[in-house]
């Protein structure tokens, strides 16, 4: 059976070298691009002004190759290879960051929970400039986690860049990054559930975690998933969450460059909270197999998403290892992901039921188009193929004020008020005072303080 990595990412052992003629560009002219390209690498040989290491020339060319794609397509030499695989077994050594590339910068999806990176106070959205005092500009995805990565207890600095704030210079001790993909307690009478991220131990342990929850508080009401900043992971991670909660229906397909290549995983019988209501927290650090899970759940009308819209990471990577991976591999995207009602999830994301910032920072860059951060904002990203576009810069529906208490989680006290209100949003208690609110046909992009009239 294939082991699939990433989100959609199967692995395909290749016994030989592969040659990819491109069908848009006539073989002939290939095979002379080909040609061209050793050409330079020889004169580069020859002629730079320093002996050059042709392996590493090489390695940056194909890498170079790979994200002129999109922004997931990657080229994995072989230790970057074995760093995936170790990824999503759930254990690994570095910083606790998952990363991704686009148009020369770095820039974080989500800081693993408890990790050294979070501790430290990084967050969604920031972008790494510099790394132990050289500039990390230009710099690949596995080039940056090559120097992120290094012994347990040594230390790396790292300098982020963030919108509107002082750059944040840390010192990172790295240290072994064991993730736990499920944590879950109670809050009064509804559980709340934490997926931090989608790895092979995510459906045994939700499964755990709410036998547990269910065995301490055994009048349970409902529950809170709670996917913020959670970056994603395995497709099948994504299947089995999404199954967890359904009795039947599809939860996602993915579609390939023919009308043929359709992939379709639907739920088997068996909700293991037996019908409770359920809320979806969803920010936009919640991406790929976070956004399968809440799609599904939304689509086949199962829960309330409470929160900001998604990242819009709707792509399928293939991980294809090169000579049984003595190589590296390749990360190429191969198909798209769709929602059971038939949206697509690609640089649109997944909008909530009820649209809330958790902090008033938060709502800024929701209302400010330049830096919202998703698939969207991304020179070489793959178009959603259906014609829609994700939702201009708006204020956010609710937000905390200024003075509003910065330590309380605005968007979990909400879920827990819809959870009371079973899901039925027009029951819903109004916002309390301090919270920024935008009323219906309000279009303005700053924040406006407003607050609704009470019955």
């Amino acid at each position: 059976m294939r082991k699939l990595l990433l989100v959609g990412c199967a692995a395909i052992a290749l016994g030989g070298s592969v040659m990819a003629v491109s069908g848009q560009t006539p073989r002939n002219e290939t095979f002379r691009m080909l040609e061209l390209f050793g050409d330079v690498l020889s004169l580069v040989e020859q002629a730079y002004v320093v002996p050059v290491d042709n392996k590493k020339l090489i390695e940056a060319a194909l890498a170079g190759m790979m994200t002129a794609l999109d922004p997931h397509s990657n080229y994995l030499p072989p230790a970057g290879y074995g760093d995936l695989r170790e990824r999503t077994e759930g254990q690994y050594s570095g910083v606790g960051l998952t990363i991704t590339a686009e148009g020369g910068l770095v820039k974080i999806i989500s800081p693993m929970d408890g990790g050294p990176a979070a501790r430290a106070g990084v967050q969604a959205g920031d972008v790494i400039s510099v790394i132990n005092g050289q500039n990390a500009s230009g710099l690949t995805v596995s080039q940056v986690s090559e120097k992120l990565r290094g012994a347990i207890g040594t230390s790396v600095s790292v300098t982020f860049l963030r919108d509107g704030e002082d750059p944040l210079e840390v010192v990172l001790t790295r240290e072994v990054i064991k993730v736990e993909s499920v944590t879950g307690r109670l809050e009064g009478d509804f559980g709340y559930l934490r997926i931090s991220t989608f790895n092979e131990n995510t459906g045994r342990e939700l499964t755990e975690t709410i036998a547990r929850l269910k065995r301490e508080k055994p009048g349970i009401k409902g529950y809170i998933l709670d996917l913020r900043n959670n970056g994603g992971g395995l497709l099948t991670a994504a299947t089995d969450v999404s199954d967890a909660f359904l009795e039947r229906g599809e939860i996602v397909s993915q579609r390939g460059r023919k009308p043929d290549q359709i992939l379709r995983y639907a739920a088997r019988p068996g909700d293991l909270t037996g019908g409770l209501p359920i809320v979806v927290l969803i920010n936009y650090g919640s991406a790929s197999a976070s956004e399968i899970v809440a799609g599904a759940l939304k689509d086949q009308e199962r829960a309330t998403l409470v929160g900001l819209t998604s990242f819009g990471k709707g792509s399928v990577q293939t991980v294809i290892p090169l000579r049984g991976g003595a190589d590296g591999a390749l990360s190429i995207t191969t198909a798209r992901y769709y929602t059971p009602s038939g949206r697509s999830i690609q640089k649109i994301g997944i909008e909530p039921d009820l649209e809330v910032a958790r902090s008033a920072a938060e709502a800024r860059i929701v209302s400010r188009s330049s830096f919202i951060y998703s698939e969207a904002a991304y020179a070489t990203a793959l178009d959603a193929s259906i014609g829609v576009e994700r939702a201009a810069a708006h204020t956010p529906r609710e937000a905390p004020g200024a003075e509003f208490d910065a330590d309380t989680d605005y968007q979990l006290a909400r879920a827990l008020d819809v959870l009371r209100a079973n899901g039925d949003l027009t029951r819903l208690a109004a916002a309390p005072e301090g919270i920024v609110v935008t009323l219906p046909g309000q279009t303005t992009t700053e924040l406006a303080a407003v607050v609704p009239p009470k019955d």
